[in-house]
């Protein structure tokens, strides 16, 4: 699967700089266009230091909420603003930052994805 057009979006910009309910940092990283069969998938791949697979850190029950909030609260203003049209919103956090598409076994990731309706996000599962 190979993106159409990968962004490198810094958030220092307080443009894009989004806190999330559990209070953890993260990092926009990019944001990636792709088809995925017929539809167009916009990824936000944001680095989340924090998140991990062992009871020391942020784990997925916490970490789906912020995502949740990332969606909405960055994501959506996001393509409305560069006018992406999107038929799914994947947000994904990483405890570093990891090359899309390569394999990373010692990283830690989480996935969601969302369909934008009315300027909100409707999960879908992954």
């Amino acid at each position: 699967m190979k993106p159409l057009f990968a962004a490198l979006i810094l958030v220092a910009s307080s443009a894009w700089a989004v806190e999330v309910p559990s209070g953890q940092p993260v990092d926009l990283q990019e944001v990636l266009i792709d088809e995925v069969g017929t539809e167009t998938w916009l990824r936000f791949r944001f680095v989340a230091p924090k998140i991990s697979r062992d009871a020391n850190g942020m784990d997925y029950e916490t970490s789906v909420h912020d995502m949740g909030h990332l969606c909405e609260a960055l994501a959506i203003p996001y393509a409305l603003d560069f006018d992406l049209q999107g038929d799914v919103i994947v947000i994904s956090l990483a405890d570093r930052a990891t090359e899309f598409g390569v394999a990373d076994p010692d990283a830690t990731q989480f996935f969601e994805a969302y369909r934008p309706v009315d300027n909100t996000c409707i999960w879908e599962g992954l």
